[in-house]
């Protein structure tokens, strides 16, 4: 894998890169897993669907209390001790589901696992920002996240193959195994130079305040912008679109399965190419090209009335919709200096995570009042609201530097 046309991967790159996507990998799968045994946890804990909703509720609020707690504390005290202990409470309190026995125990757990999850998010993308130069980061940060769209595949492999033998809680002892790769980073990895020489040098003390301070308020506030409107895609599209289409044009839960599979190849595929253009053209163009093609995608696709215009027009929009997800690390790379990236990737997406999750319930108000057209016209909007602040942002050579 080249990620430099001047010079070959480092061994201690290669580490934080092998580091980067394993940890953003296997906090998907862990956190993922849930999806696929919910519906028996509800019966085991005899509870209602309410309840059982708030599981997921609780783990998005820990996602943020995470990412604001950590972001600081990697930035002040180093992005390896912090991914040891983010990725040591996910993993610890997946593990923890197994033993659960009532359901406000299952709560706390998938709190925890929110707020290691959630924290690791800033830390994962800081390594990888101090560790290469801007002219790279688009494209490693598209292979860091893939890996977060091949932990979500292994989390349903692990669930088809777990389940039926051993039962749902032997699923979570599975989700534990990431532990493996905070020891891991423990004993093999070290603080960036960059790092070093902008904090422990300097002994600066990083704080929130800081994304607002220098003239970075408004860059803060249109990435933010930005966040609310890629997670609202994302979560407007897969969590409502598969039972769209089984009512609209009868599709199977099988051919659910089929149109997942193609929105994630699509999705994958979309970041490889995004994280090209964007080291090759800049940041404004390449989100410029995804944020126009995703708003004339995801209103074209309200039509789609086959099943093969339903599986490409799934991967198309999964393409240009989540490909950008890939950039999101790097331009927060390019912009911010390496004393506050954590806490700027933490506290700019998992802002984007909690408010942009609320798309979810305007969709479902769109489709029973009005129809799916407006729904996707609603996301359309977003991408548009979404192509304004990244084209206010300013940027001294389209690159984020």
């Amino acid at each position: 894998m080249e990620l430099s046309n001047t010079s070959k991967t480092t061994k201690a790159q290669k580490n934080i890169l092998f580091t980067a996507m394993s940890g953003l990998g296997l906090q998907s799968m862990s956190t993922m897993l849930l999806s696929f045994v919910l519906a028996t946890m509800i019966s085991d804990f005899g509870i209602n669907g309410a309840a059982g909703g708030f599981i997921s509720t609780i783990t998005n609020i820990g996602m943020l209390v995470g990412g604001i707690i950590f972001g600081t504390l990697a930035d002040r005290k180093g992005r390896v001790k912090i991914f040891v202990i983010t990725v040591a409470i996910f993993s610890i309190a997946t593990g923890g589901m197994a033993f659960a026995n009532n359901i406000y125990l299952v709560y706390l757990f998938r709190f925890l696992v929110g707020v290691g999850g959630g924290g690791e998010y800033g830390v994962v993308m800081s390594m990888v920002a101090d560790s290469f130069s801007s002219e790279k980061r688009g494209r490693v940060n598209s292979y860091v996240t893939i890996s977060g769209q091949v932990g979500s595949i292994v989390a349903a492999l692990a669930a088809a193959l777990i389940i039926p033998m051993f039962g749902w809680r032997a699923l979570f002892i599975f989700g534990a195994l990431p532990i493996f790769l905070a020891i891991y980073a423990h004993f093999k990895l070290e603080e960036s130079e960059e790092w070093r020489k902008e904090v422990l040098e300097t002994q600066v003390k990083p704080s929130i305040k800081d994304l607002f301070t220098e003239g970075r308020a408004s860059v803060t506030i249109r990435l933010t912008i930005m966040a609310i409107a890629q997670v609202a895609g994302y979560f407007g599209l897969m969590n409502w679109l598969p039972s769209i289409l089984q009512q609209k044009i009868g599709l199977t839960v099988s051919g659910s399965s089929y149109w997942m599979i193609a929105t994630i190849v699509g999705m994958s595929i979309g970041m490889l190419f995004f994280g090209q253009i964007m080291d090759k053209v800049g940041a404004k163009f390449a989100y410029a090209l995804f944020l126009i093609a995703s708003a004339i995608a995801v209103f074209i696709y309200s039509f789609a009335d086959s099943g093969m215009a339903i599986l490409l027009g799934g991967a198309a929009v999964g393409f240009f919709c989540n490909g950008m997800n890939a950039g999101y690390g790097a331009i927060v790379g390019n912009l911010y200096p390496s004393h506050i990236r954590a806490t700027a990737n933490n506290i700019i997406f998992n802002i984007g995570r909690a408010v942009g999750g609320f798309s979810s319930v305007f969709i479902g108000f769109f489709l029973d009042n009005y129809s799916l057209t407006i729904a996707m016209l609603f996301l359309s909007i977003l991408y548009i609201i979404s192509l304004l602040s990244v084209l206010s942002l300013k940027m001294k050579n389209n690159k984020g530097e």
